[in-house]
């Protein structure tokens, strides 16, 4: 039987408020219903939808040691990507946030895309409709590929 649609992803969280905060505020996913498991976290909802799963940290398991960075290193996985609306207002609060951030252009589509860190070190994508695009932004993004090669970094 083929797979109808994504499900969820989980992130085990260094800080688990932190992070939480960080998707809520930034992302601007919604904490909702989770069932009464035995371990702390949460779930974390995109139009109506729990898509991310946190998890908080757990005595049995070893302490993540590792920290942000950036560009951030996520091992096998790559990014997460969310479609998103408010581009303008997305920009305002990376910056008003101090989260560097990388903007692209894809060509053709005219879609903008801001990739940054989220406090684990996943990287975020945020997909914009095209009819969001500044005209100014499509000149130098066209350099660009959805390969992802560098753009400026923005702060």
């Amino acid at each position: 039987m083929p797979a109808q649609s994504l499900n969820h992803y989980t992130i085990i969280a260094r800080d688990l408020e932190r992070t939480k905060d960080f998707y809520c505020d930034v992302v601007g996913l919604t904490v909702g219903e989770r069932p009464p498991l035995a371990f702390p976290g949460y779930w974390l909802y995109c139009g109506g939808v729990p898509v991310v799963h946190l998890l908080g940290y757990q005595a049995h398991q070893p302490v993540i040691a590792d920290g942000p960075s950036y560009p951030a290193t996520t091992g096998r996985l790559d990014h997460i990507a969310f479609s998103c609306v408010g581009l303008k207002d997305m920009r305002e609060t990376l910056k008003s946030r101090g989260l560097k951030y990388d903007e692209r252009v894809l060509p053709r589509l005219n879609m903008t895309q801001l990739f940054y860190p989220d406090p684990d070190g996943i990287a975020v994508e945020c997909n914009f409709p095209p009819e969001e695009t500044e005209v100014a932004a499509v000149a130098p993004a066209k350099a660009a590929t959805a390969t992802k090669k560098k753009a400026p970094v923005h702060a």
